[in-house]
């Protein structure tokens, strides 16, 4: 894993979304400490500036949503539904794409805010999972206990 990702602990972050009544100041600038690697390079930006305005409003949908557009820049919000008391919230990659094909992550929970934040962290989660180096990896040394030997017979 990356340094950025040693000290983020997925189940915990979503123990605390799942759990909570409704978002808060605390836990909002929890996810963005633990899960979130742009927001702190950025340093006081313009779209920083806003997401902390929106947290200062609290603005708790508003900055679910700059956040997802600054954390996540390839995915997207692909649904939003309310269905017998929860918001379920999905983000895609490819929301183009109809539903049986699309490989969306969702999350849900009564408050609207904490249903975002639930799939932003499960979508950090996957990333963290599937970080892998762009060069491909190199084999192991060979163990110098073991020799190669020719079983060949060239007579």
């Amino acid at each position: 894993m990356t340094d950025a990702f040693r000290h983020y602990d997925p189940p915990s972050v979503g123990d605390h979304l799942r759990n909570a009544q409704g978002m808060t100041r605390a836990l909002m600038l929890e996810i963005i400490d633990k899960a979130c690697r742009r927001f702190p390079s950025l340093g006081q930006s313009e779209r920083t500036g806003r997401l902390m305005r929106l947290i200062d409003a609290e603005a708790w949908t508003d900055a679910a949503l700059a956040l997802m557009e600054l954390e996540l820049p390839l995915w997207h919000v692909r649904r939003i539904a309310y269905d017998e008391g929860e918001w379920h919230c999905a983000l895609s990659r490819e929301r183009e794409l109809p539903d049986w094909l699309d490989a969306a992550v969702e999350g849900c929970h009564g408050d609207l805010a904490i249903a975002l934040m639930a799939a932003f962290v499960e979508v950090k989660a996957l990333a963290a999972e599937s970080s892998r180096p762009s060069v491909p990896t190199v084999p192991p040394a060979p163990d110098p206990l073991v020799e190669a030997a020719a079983c060949e017979n060239f007579s």
